[in-house]
């Protein structure tokens, strides 16, 4: 299925048709503000085997991300971090932004799984996307669509996405034109932040 959502103003019936189909298992395919992504109940362990079984990966080896609306949502997911840590992730967000934190015991069971204890959160400036969150009310977990970070292999346009997956998926979303560069990430876990990709989020540590 292919719902076209305007960017700027998603119509409601459709933001309401997305969050049955969240609600009942349902992978779908989001716009980001970075590249086009898979995205699921971050509590639903059926749905998120669902995207291990169609990017061909194991759970424990999956590069997950929780998908939050705020900085305050963050706060549920993760252990105290520091002063200057806070300020850095408060003056990126909403951004191309991929932020690792410790996590605390309130995180779905995918992150706890986790040998490392630590979860990867993103805020993505994304009008669609927030108000799936909002809408939903709690987190979606999220990767890209693509396997590796090789800008070759990076799918820009919805139609095609959908013609790749629809079989897979119980819906993509077309908000629009994808990017091809994925969101910078910082290992925020220490006391000072760490560069760990330098993607589309411009950023000075």
């Amino acid at each position: 299925m292919l719902i076209t959502l305007h960017p700027d103003n998603p119509q409601p019936r459709e933001l309401a048709r997305l969050i049955q189909i969240l609600q009942k298992d349902g992978v779908i395919i989001i716009p980001t503000d970075t590249v086009y992504a898979f995205a699921c109940d971050a509590h639903n362990l059926k749905a998120i085997e669902q995207i291990c079984r169609i990017k061909g990966i194991k759970s424990e080896k999956a590069n997950f991300s929780l998908l939050c609306k705020d900085l305050k949502h963050i706060s549920e997911y993760t252990a105290y971090f520091e002063r200057n840590i806070y300020r850095l992730v408060n003056s990126c967000l909403p951004g191309p932004y991929t932020f690792i934190f410790k996590a605390n015991g309130n995180v779905p069971k995918i992150f706890k799984n986790s040998k490392k204890k630590e979860i990867g959160i993103r805020v993505p400036d994304n009008r669609i996307v927030q108000l799936l969150l909002e809408e939903f009310g709690h987190p979606l977990v999220s990767t890209s669509i693509h396997s590796s970070d090789s800008q070759e292999d990076y799918l820009t346009d919805a139609e095609e996405i959908h013609e790749k997956f629809e079989n897979v998926v119980a819906a993509v979303i077309d908000g629009g034109a994808g990017g091809i560069i994925p969101s910078t990430v910082i290992d925020c876990t220490g006391e000072e932040a760490i560069l760990i990709r330098e993607g589309k989020g411009e950023i000075t540590i």
